[in-house]
């Protein structure tokens, strides 16, 4: 695949493959030598703090501040970081997968 142009001034419009050759064009070296397996670990670390800022913008009665919110906000970009370099170092193109939930034929059941 030829790299996506990438414009990290205004990242609002960033494609799938944009981010993913982003991430792969600032720290594929490191990751790949990391491996899959310390790769994934960094994957579940941030998934915890992206639990536990999930818990900290959804208590009952009281809102999240402004530094919880950003956090929020924060953790969930390090979980599509790592998840991006996951795939990287294991060749696997993200925008290529997502015509699972893009073709509707393909599209089946929920989860409740």
């Amino acid at each position: 695949r030829v790299p996506s142009p990438v414009t990290t001034t205004d990242p609002t419009g960033i494609t799938v493959a944009a981010f993913q050759d982003l991430i792969r064009e600032r720290y594929f070296a490191s990751d790949n030598a990391r491996g899959t397996a310390g790769t994934f670990l960094y994957l579940t670390e941030e998934f915890g703090e992206l639990a536990t800022a999930l818990a900290a913008n959804n208590r009952p009665n009281k809102p999240p501040t402004p530094e919880e919110r950003a956090n929020l906000e924060e953790e969930f970009a390090d979980v599509l970081a790592w998840l991006a370099t996951l795939a990287n170092i294991n060749n696997v193109d993200l925008a290529q997968t997502l015509i699972k939930y893009t073709d509707r034929s393909r599209v089946e059941g929920v989860k409740d």
